[in-house]
């Protein structure tokens, strides 16, 4: 917790500091595996009243450089707006903008909140990139390994996962029939699992649709950033998510290997979340 508090703190500090020096502060967050990597700018709209940027999925030298330049074509009086191409930016290639919806505000623009006084009160627009035969992420054709390397922040704030949105999950008939889910985990090997108990009946399950299982609950949306190897836990719908790792399991990792032992890859996880927890 100190070293979290400390971190915070310096952090706090640097953009305050980058600000006063650079006009603004860039603020990098690292992939953990799952969710891409992206980086966003603090201090464009205080020091220009000009909309912060995100852009997501670059290597993070790339990411920086881009944000900088468009810092420096603003200070040179450029405004940019969303919709509208602009080279310049990606060699070779031409870039556009998009207005993030503020739904999303929250899920990545954490220190820009602080900032701006706890309030996400500023536009930002998302820096967003072609694939190599100039297809943009919305288009059918665009290169389908890269579809999730930039979440586009304009649009499916009733789904924030980052998965396409037929993937087959585990779950029990108990919560397509409305009882809340609780309980659920995303698997090292990439299953999602939304259960209602701590240990569901192995002959209770069912696979449905991500998206089925997001429209019966939208509040699931809140932990759509679940790492793989995690698992989130809540009292009641409503309330506030527990996050936790789960501890690697040999047996359980072999298992992963074998597409036929999922129940019990299923089940063997939700007994020993219950052993922990319960």
């Amino acid at each position: 917790m100190e070293n979290h508090e400390e971190h915070d703190k310096q952090a706090k500090e640097r953009i305050i500091s980058d600000i006063k020096e650079y006009d603004c502060h860039l603020a990098l967050i690292e992939s953990d595996g799952y969710l891409p990597t992206f980086v966003y700018s603090i201090g464009l709209f205080e020091t220009f009243q000009h909309p912060e940027v995100i852009v997501f999925g670059l290597k993070t030298d790339v990411m920086g450089s881009i944000i900088n330049h468009v810092r420096d074509e603003i200070r040179a009086g450029k405004k940019f707006n969303s919709g509208t191409k602009y080279s310049g930016f990606l060699e070779g290639f031409e870039i556009q903008f998009l207005d993030v919806n503020k739904v999303g505000y929250p899920d990545y623009f954490g220190y820009a909140g602080w900032y701006y006084k706890n309030s996400f009160d500023f536009p930002a627009l998302q820096l967003v990139w072609p694939d190599k035969e100039s297809r943009w992420p919305w288009e059918r054709d665009f290169n389908s390994n890269w579809k999730f390397k930039q979440p586009l922040l304009d649009r499916n704030m009733n789904f924030k996962f980052h998965e396409e949105t037929n993937l087959g999950v585990f779950t029990t008939h108990h919560a397509l029939e409305g009882k809340p889910i609780l309980y659920v985990y995303h698997n090292e090997d990439g299953d999602w699992q939304f259960h209602t108990e701590y240990e569901p009946n192995i002959e209770d399950s069912k696979i449905v649709c991500l998206k089925d299982i997001i429209e019966k609950d939208p509040t699931l949306n809140e932990i759509y950033h679940l790492g793989y190897g995690q698992t989130a836990y809540r009292s009641e719908v409503g309330a506030e998510w527990s996050i936790e790792e789960m501890e690697p399991d040999p047996e359980i990792e072999e298992e992963v290997k074998t597409p036929n032992k999922k129940p019990e890859l299923w089940s063997k996880l939700k007994s020993r979340w219950s052993n922990k927890n319960g």
